[in-house]
């Protein structure tokens, strides 16, 4: 088993390289067009996943200490505390006149 460890290794290199390379919008890859790099980290299995990571796409810092003008992806954040999700959640709420509480209740009622 341990024998396979290097060719695994190298595999799930390429398919992360080939999806991210997939999924990189045309604007953030460097230096050469996408479908080349595709081919590039599908031809040569080591070398091209390693220099596609390297160098071929803009990467962010992490932690964000003043991206250069260039919008920051957003952070995922819970839905309890989200303040715009929670701004729907009160429109909806006004909109369908149920004002005063949680819809659950009612249901509870019903059933004693």
């Amino acid at each position: 088993m341990l024998r396979y460890l290097p060719f695994l290794l190298i595999l799930a290199l390429t398919i992360y390289a080939f999806i991210d390379c997939l999924n990189t919008p045309e604007e953030e890859v460097k230096h050469l067009p996408k479908t080349v790099w595709v081919l590039i980290i599908l031809l040569f299995s080591i070398v091209g996943p390693v220099v596609w990571l390297f160098a071929g796409r803009k990467r962010s810092a992490v932690g964000g200490g003043g991206g250069g003008g260039r919008a920051r992806r957003q952070q995922w954040v819970a839905p309890d505390d989200n303040p715009e999700f929670l701004k729907s959640l009160r429109e909806e709420q006004e909109k369908n006149g149920d004002k005063g509480g949680d819809k659950g209740g009612d249901k509870d009622k019903d059933k004693e």
